[in-house]
């Protein structure tokens, strides 16, 4: 343990990781807290600890983002969040906020360290960016200092003990504003839960939705055809992320429940002309994207898989996947294969086009799948992992499809 020490992520990837030492020392101009990726109560609460009684920087903007209204009422109840505003942090509601570039946005090509999960290009807002990823005690250190520095220095620059946290004993939990769930209603809520009774079945089935004018129903995906067949509209590289597929921030998160609004931002950041060129008629059923490795990693969003099946996208070829992107393929719809041999990929073109002659049948009796480039007049084999349900989401065309059917079944 004596030999662990604190790590950064140096732009633009979480993989880029190296000792803070290495980078110590660098000028910085923001320092940002919180995200909503589970970051807990000892997290602020350590960052308040190490300001406490100081004042960041005069050139860094100390941003802290609560996981939640819990978290945020705890640090109120144990006087963390009072450490923090005298100390000069500016306190954001709760949620997303500048981890996918919805405000907090940092100054051009100006260091940025923040306890996000991403620092893709481009992701905080800012098209040039230069985002660290870093722990909530090297943040705050580096609030202080201006520059990025380890928080085991602390102790020389101010004559700081490492902050020790512990867990308010009770747990503030605020329960006044949720409803209970419709499963207790005949015997009345749970004996821990103090809001008011949930609706009884009766009242849940004659529930109204109203959809405001940017709402819109999700599409109906039809199942994959016996033959599949389609262009290569896009040809991509390796650790193309779901940031690059389907791209957060202010400009595009209100139409997140507009499938076909947000679908015109697919692939925006690699191809500005994708969604016109997904509007053009071709022959096929759909079209085929390929790409390297790691595909899809990043954000788990689940609109990096809807919108490219909604801009018909039925077939996707990488030489590997990164897990929660392969699963959302699978859910909507999309036939995630990848490549056998490098060499196949190799020989694919944009625009070449490509056909799966029995692809219903080949995915339901095994894992290989046969492919022929009818453009290049060459034929490989891909692969793919699908479990059964999986294969069943494929065939229906997104899970959306097997749910239904599965209810229609049971309530003929």
């Amino acid at each position: 343990l004596s030999e662990l020490e604190p790590k950064i992520a140096k732009p633009s990837s979480p993989g880029n990781v190296v000792p803070v030492r290495e980078v110590e020392g660098q000028e910085i101009y923001q320092s940002y807290v919180g995200s909503s990726a589970n970051p807990g109560f000892r997290d602020f609460a350590s960052a308040a600890e190490i300001v406490d009684g100081h004042q960041v920087h005069d050139r860094v903007s100390f941003d802290v983002n609560p996981t939640s209204r819990q978290i945020l009422e705890n640090l109120m109840n144990t006087g963390h969040l009072q450490m923090l505003t005298r100390a000069g942090a500016r306190i954001h509601q709760a949620g997303c906020n500048g981890c996918i570039g919805m405000g907090q946005a940092p100054a051009t090509g100006q260091i940025a360290l923040r306890t996000v999960p991403r620092n893709f290009p481009g992701r905080s807002g800012t098209k040039e960016d230069a985002v660290y990823l870093v722990s909530p005690e090297t943040a705050a250190a580096s609030a202080l200092t201006g520059k990025i520095t380890d928080p085991r220095d602390l102790e020389d620059i101010y004559g700081m003990s490492y902050p020790s946290v512990s867990e308010p004993d009770p747990f503030s939990i605020n329960k006044d504003q949720l409803v209970a769930p419709e499963s207790f209603a005949d015997d009345g809520a749970p004996a821990d839960f103090e809001g008011e009774p949930g609706l009884g079945q009766g009242d849940v089935q004659d529930v109204e939705l109203e959809k405001g004018p940017n709402v819109v129903s999700l599409p109906n995906f039809e199942g994959l055809p016996d033959k599949l067949s389609g262009s290569v509209i896009l040809k991509l590289g390796d650790d193309i992320s779901t940031d690059e597929i389907m791209p957060a921030g202010s400009r595009i998160l209100p139409y997140r429940s507009n499938i076909p609004e947000i679908s015109k931002f697919v692939f925006e950041q690699v191809d500005e002309q994708f969604y016109e060129r997904s509007q053009e008629e071709h022959d096929g059923d759909g079209w085929i994207v390929v790409a390297g490795v790691n595909y899809g990693q990043g954000s788990s969003r689940e609109h990096a898989a809807i919108a490219p099946r909604h801009l018909g996208i039925r077939a996707k070829i990488a030489k590997s996947y990164a897990r929660i992107h392969r699963q959302n393929l699978a859910n909507f719809g999309i036939l995630p294969l990848t490549f056998k041999s490098d060499a196949d990929y190799e020989s694919i073109d944009q625009g070449d086009t490509l056909s799966l002659p029995n692809a219903r049948e080949e995915i339901q009796q095994g894992t290989t799948v046969t492919v022929e480039n009818e453009t290049q007049g060459t034929t490989f084999e891909a692969q793919h992992d699908l479990t059964e349900r999986e294969v069943e989401m494929i065939l229906e065309g997104s899970q959306i499809s097997v749910v239904k059917k599965e209810f229609e079944e049971a309530t003929a």
